[in-house]
């Protein structure tokens, strides 16, 4: 139900995008603000620097998406973007285990990050009462007297005069440019709490033409980085024939740009599938590359105070290690979640979106910090919890090599389907227990 006001929305990429689709069904108008000239077709950008590089829609988040843009997967496909059986048509190496194939229900979408933000911001314009603001940037929040409500922003448009556009919720989808912790805190609030992973991570990403010999007829590959070789290769079918490719090192290491470079890069990583494409295959276009220094969460969750008439969403609350690549599948669930606790009122409306982002997130954040806990070098805490889990899942990775119910459990977890706790239920303890003494 639409009800009367005006909502804002700062930034335009993904969880921008998913923000002002949830809005324009309780508000009269929603207005977007970002920095940059917004591409009319499919096309990197300068304000999302990660836009050329590899990107994974979950299969999480190939549903959520689905579910707030009707018929978006269908229409990708459209355009020339696999559907892609996330466990059977991929080649899985994790720890150094090749995984055992098995057809699923978990279906990802092999697209560039350019081609479905294209896609998802065209379904936006033609919301009857979303507008795009001209280039500008939000550079201030406005607040009544008393500061306990948002009332609007500041814009600081690229050409002309500044203005002032007012609202009843503004919501911050900035990513880790957000000014939210700043602007808080100058209107007396309390900053959030944050929780930093520094990962070094630095990944350079090439597409080539794709060949349907390559990679044994499958549609992707993956390994993962380990302590002793803190290196990664993905590749992901895309739409236009193409693979991309995406090498990446942590803590410091770095792929090369030049092909031999990147080939030997690809060559180390132990995966003939992969190094052999990046060998044989015909580059398109030149490499991107891209680095990531840390993972970091700020906890708004545990804010006692917090304004009337604001939120914060996406990256902005919480950004995660890319390698991961779950971002864009937290932003869509939080775009259902913001769906769901609108009809509540403005009353308290950030409590129960952040408590329940708040849990949201937490299961991708244990993934993805756990994990890269393994590495000596990354600072942090490690309870007995975590190292007894790393343990295990490494355990699980040997046995899913002949057990496919063991790489359907982990991957599940993997693609944000289950709760990390799925993979400690007894059945799946036993299988990995009863792998291991056969092994022994």
């Amino acid at each position: 139900m639409v009800s009367a006001g005006n909502a804002v929305v700062l930034g335009a990429s993904m969880a921008g995008l998913i923000a002002a689709r949830v809005l324009s069904e309780a508000y009269e108008t929603v207005t977007i603000i970002d920095r940059d000239t917004l591409p009319d077709a499919a096309a990197p950008r300068r304000g999302v620097p990660q836009s050329r590089q590899l990107h994974v829609l979950l299969a999480q988040g190939r549903r959520a998406l689905d579910e707030l843009f009707e018929g978006l997967s269908d229409e990708l496909s459209a355009a020339g973007a696999p559907q892609v059986d996330l466990h059977g048509q991929v080649h899985w190496c994790n720890d150094g285990y090749p995984m055992r194939r098995a057809a699923s229900d978990l279906v990802g979408i092999g697209v560039s990050r350019a081609l479905l933000e294209g896609t998802v911001r065209a379904r936006v314009r033609k919301l009857d009462n979303v507008r795009f603001c001209p280039p500008a940037e939000a550079t201030a929040l406005l607040s009544t007297e008393d500061r306990s409500q948002i009332t609007g922003v500041l814009v600081t448009p690229r050409t002309g005069a500044v203005y002032r556009i007012y609202a009843d919720l503004v919501v911050d989808a900035c990513g880790r440019a957000s000014r939210s912790p700043a602007w808080l805190a100058g209107l007396g609030y309390p900053v959030p709490p944050e929780q930093r992973v520094p990962i070094d991570v630095t990944y350079v990403t090439r597409t080539y033409e794709r060949d349907p010999g390559q990679l044994d007829g499958l549609l992707g590959a993956l390994t993962n980085a380990v302590p002793g070789r803190p290196r990664t290769g993905i590749v992901a079918a895309q739409e236009d024939g193409r693979f991309a490719v995406a090498l990446s090192g942590v803590l410091g290491e770095q792929p090369p740009m030049d092909h031999e470079g990147f080939t030997r890069f690809a060559e180390s990583l132990g995966v003939p599938v992969i190094s052999r494409l990046v060998r044989e295959a015909v580059p398109v276009g030149s490499p991107a590359r891209m680095r990531y220094p840390a993972s970091v969460r700020l906890r708004y969750e545990r804010l006692r105070r917090f304004p009337l008439g604001y939120l914060v969403l996406g990256d902005a609350i919480c950004s995660f290690n890319p390698l991961y690549g779950q971002g864009m599948t937290v932003a869509a669930t939080e775009g259902l979640l913001l769906r769901s606790v609108l009809p509540g009122g403005p009353d308290r409306l950030a409590r129960r979106f952040f408590r329940g982002a708040g849990k949201l997130i937490d299961g991708p954040w244990s993934i993805a910090v756990g994990t890269d806990l393994r590495f000596p070098q990354v600072p942090g805490p490690r309870s007995a919890r975590v190292r007894l889990v790393n343990a295990y899942v490494h355990r699980l990775h040997a046995a899913a090599r002949t057990d496919a119910v063991l790489g359907a459990a982990f991957l599940r977890v993997l693609n944000l389907v289950d709760p990390p706790t799925r993979l400690l239920r007894p059945a799946i303890v036993r299988r990995v227990l009863r792998a291991r003494r056969n092994s022994g």
